[in-house]
């Protein structure tokens, strides 16, 4: 939200409170508290009549230093972001003469006596950032301030909701914050947005819309953001957090919260990925996922007719084409309409739920199924859960029903633990029944006007409310599957929700632009913490042509998670044309022979936080020619990959510096620079860096099998400054794992292993394969 008009004028109907000193500092044990007055002090008579900003640090974690700015402090106790990492004892906190600083870790905060107000972030003897003069403010704003439309609207609600002071005419309040932006400095994250990947110049406000992909809503905000300077940012605010990146003022960075407080926590890394790992650390890493989930995904869609008899008609056409299935999914009306949800089969096309899930498995398959947190008023359920008070409710107490998506629809109260238990036991009877996963869809239209079991703030609540509902799920999940084995099919999200995977897209049109806009998405996702991301292949609306199909087939089976999935049509290949079911067969041959390496690229994305699906910006943070890519990703360390968004199959992409190998041919390339290639549709520009060595499975008929059994490891050319010596450890399924050495010398590749099953060595640029038989081969060049 811009509050100001120019460098010199406020916008009409605003007043602002700046911290215009520090005046004082105080000690803790682990904090610093900083008085900063909204004058320069000069007399006693100054401190009468006069606001005072009360400014505090901490540090959670290592490396990670808070800020809490407070106008009034007596109000209600506001809930935060559930920071699962945090701990008590960090930051040495040191107060000489006119000067504090909170250390911890490399990182310090530094805070200065006098005006103007100075707060130095450092670290490494380099500065990072600054919040300097008029950094710092409690904004209040009249009924008639004069704020930009659109979004502000949310926030004016969210301000003033269950808000008597407002409702009586008096201002509303807001608190900000701004950090400088040094020359070439870039910001990035933000959650699921699906503009340009580089936020400089852009004006985001982190609200849960279902909004589809083509605007600036966005059903997964994240207050998080980072940048190239080596720092990141969260805001502890689980509801409307405004931001001017360099957009109000161009050489800060501004955020906003309604209400008397703002708190955020600075993050330091030496690159991006640390960042990522001391973030998730602090806000929860992804779980591990099974490893069938990153097989193909097949759906009913949305609006399409169907029965068992068409679900098997597409499994079956699926097997007699070659084209491995993983996971087949029912959407919506698995349960009869008017009735979502109500977690009961339609009876009129099921007969038979329990027999025919097992006839499913029968085949191999496992079955994810369609559910939200809306109780439609024709749901049985919803007479229980407004009987019982497990429905959210309006402020007279009446339950809380808009026709919005069902007719008469309410929302399940999370809150209230008694609710989710009631809701956990609905799925157990699908869990029961053979279900294996759930898609949670929803979750992004969460009125204001509303009270909560806890009494938490509406406004808060409007994007943590998916949080608790896809954590009710996971729960579940996990107790009835295991631990490793639960996974989700997930649209919204907000900060701590990459601890809940799958996240998938959302609703994309069936188009190239659609294509392009959806990578973006998870892109900046991946930069918020996310490790597991999928997206509906084909685009969701309307009807993509052959061509993007194709293009699109290929795009998803280079994601962590892949599935076919529309909203009026059906997405099976061969509606297309014959061609794509040869792209389907190429592409999901090619993942099931990778999932040696992505699965472990997993495990990495669950141990540190570090996502599968990586910007190119995460792999090569010092790579100029890198820092506005958004159009080509790393999946994985090692494997590049650009999309062709083109119907001619033209394609541009950037090859950071360094030795390159094209998968498919074999042929090395010298990066540092940008490539066009002509690609039909049986290729992509797949590039794998110098010096990897890729694991590669030898079954392509299912993604859960022995990857030790048949290994071959695929060691690619590797320049001159590449290690002479590589790990690599391939982990199975049930846990089993084993670590190969590979040694590089000048006229031999050495590779040993820890277990003594036979595995195969291939050397790309000699084509020449060697198998080990105890555990240890040479190659000699």
């Amino acid at each position: 939200m811009k509050f100001t008009d120019g460098f010199w004028q406020l916008r009409p109907g605003v007043t602002p409170l700046y911290a215009a000193e520090v005046y004082d500092l105080e000690a803790g044990e682990n904090s610093l508290v900083v008085s900063a007055p909204t004058k320069v002090i000069q007399t006693r008579g100054d401190t009468l009549n006069r606001a005072l900003l009360t400014v505090t640090l901490t540090s959670p974690l290592p490396n990670i230093v808070g800020l809490k700015v407070e106008h009034f402090t007596g109000g209600l106790p506001q809930f935060g972001f559930d920071l699962v990492g945090a701990e008590a004892g960090h930051g040495e906190v040191q107060v000489t003469g006119d000067r504090g600083t909170l250390t911890s870790g490399a990182l310090t905060a530094t805070v200065s006596k006098g005006a103007p107000f100075a707060l130095e972030f450092s670290a490494g003897g380099r500065v990072l950032t600054t919040s300097g003069d008029k950094s710092l403010a409690h904004m209040e704003l009249t009924a008639d301030a004069e704020v930009p439309s659109g979004i502000v609207g949310n926030a004016r609600a969210a301000a003033s909701a269950h808000t008597p002071i407002s409702a009586q005419g008096h201002p509303l309040t807001f608190t900000l914050a701004q950090l400088s932006l040094g020359v070439g400095e870039l910001v990035y994250g933000l959650g699921e947005r699906f503009g340009p990947v580089v936020k400089n110049g852009q004006v985001v406000d982190v609200w849960n819309a279902d909004g589809g992909t083509s605007s600036e809503q966005a059903y997964k905000n994240v207050p998080f953001y980072l940048t190239n300077r080596g720092y990141g940012v969260l805001v502890n605010h689980p509801g409307h957090v405004s931001y001017e990146i360099g957009s109000e003022n161009v050489e800060r960075v501004q955020f906003s919260v309604p209400g008397e407080s703002l708190e955020y926590f600075l993050i330091y890394g030496d690159t991006p990925k640390e960042i990522l790992e001391r973030y998730t650390a602090l806000t929860g890493r992804p779980a591990h996922v099974p490893a069938w989930s990153y097989g193909l995904w097949l759906t009913t869609s949305f609006t399409t007719d169907y029965d068992e008899e068409t679900v098997n008609g597409f499994i079956d056409a699926m097997a007699e084409r070659d084209l491995p299935l993983s996971v087949f999914h029912f959407d919506c009306f698995w349960m009869r309409e008017f009735n979502w949800s109500d977690f009961e089969w339609d009876a009129r096309v099921f007969p038979d739920p329990t027999g025919m899930l097992q006839r499913l498995h029968d085949k191999n398959l496992h079955v994810c199924v369609w559910i939200n947190p809306y109780i439609a008023q024709r749901s049985q359920l919803f007479a229980e859960g407004a009987a019982l008070g497990f429905l959210v409710k309006r402020p007279d107490g009446s339950v809380w029903q808009w026709d919005l998506w069902q007719a008469g629809m309410a929302l399940v109260d999370f809150t209230n633990p008694a609710a989710t238990k009631w809701y956990q036991s609905k799925l157990r009877v699908l869990l029961d029944q053979g279900v294996d996963a759930f898609k949670t869809d929803f979750g992004e239209r969460i009125p204001l006007e509303v009270d909560y079991f806890d009494g938490s703030s509406p406004e808060r609540m409007h994007n943590y409310y998916t949080h608790l509902y896809n954590q009710a799920v996971f729960e579940v999940l996990e107790e009835a599957r295991g631990v490793g084995d639960a996974v989700l099919f997930a649209r919204s999200a907000t900060a701590g929700g990459q601890q809940l995977p799958v996240h998938w897209g959302g609703d994309s049109t069936s188009t190239y632009d659609s294509m392009a806009e959806t990578l973006r998405g998870g892109l900046s996702l991946a930069f918020s913490g996310f490790g597991f991301w999928s997206h509906d292949i084909g685009g969701f609306e309307g009807t993509p042509d052959a061509g993007v199909f194709k293009r699109w087939t290929a795009f998803g089976l280079l994601s962590s998670h892949s599935r076919f999935h529309g909203s009026d049509s059906y997405r099976v290949p061969w509606v297309f044309d014959e061609e794509a079911v040869d792209v389907t067969r190429v592409f999901t041959k090619l993942k099931l022979s990778l999932m040696p390496y992505l699965y472990s690229a997993g495990l990495a994305a669950s141990a540190t936080g570090v996502p599968v699906l990586r910007p190119t910006q995460l792999e090569f943070p010092d790579d100029r020619g890198a820092a506005h890519l958004d159009a080509q990703y790393l999946l994985g360390a090692d494997l590049l990959v650009a999309p062709v968004f083109t119907a001619d199959g033209s394609v541009s992409f950037y090859l950071p510096a360094g030795l390159w190998t094209n998968y498919f041919t074999g042929e090395s390339v010298v990066g540092g620079g940008w490539r066009t290639e002509q690609h039909g549709y049986l290729t992509v520009p797949l590039y794998v860096r110098e010096g990897a060595v890729l694991p590669l499975g030898a079954r392509t008929d299912r993604p859960d099998y022995d990857y030790l059994e048949g290994l071959t490891l695929l060691v690619y050319p590797s320049g001159a400054s590449a290690d002479r010596v590589k790990e690599v450890t391939v982990t199975n399924p049930d846990g089993s794992s084993a670590q190969f050495t590979i040694e590089r010398e000048s006229s031999q590749v050495r590779v040993t292993s820890s277990s003594s099953q036979p595995f195969s060595i291939r050397v790309v640029e000699h084509d020449r394969l060697i198998v080990a038989t105890n555990g240890e081969a040479v190659f000699t060049l």
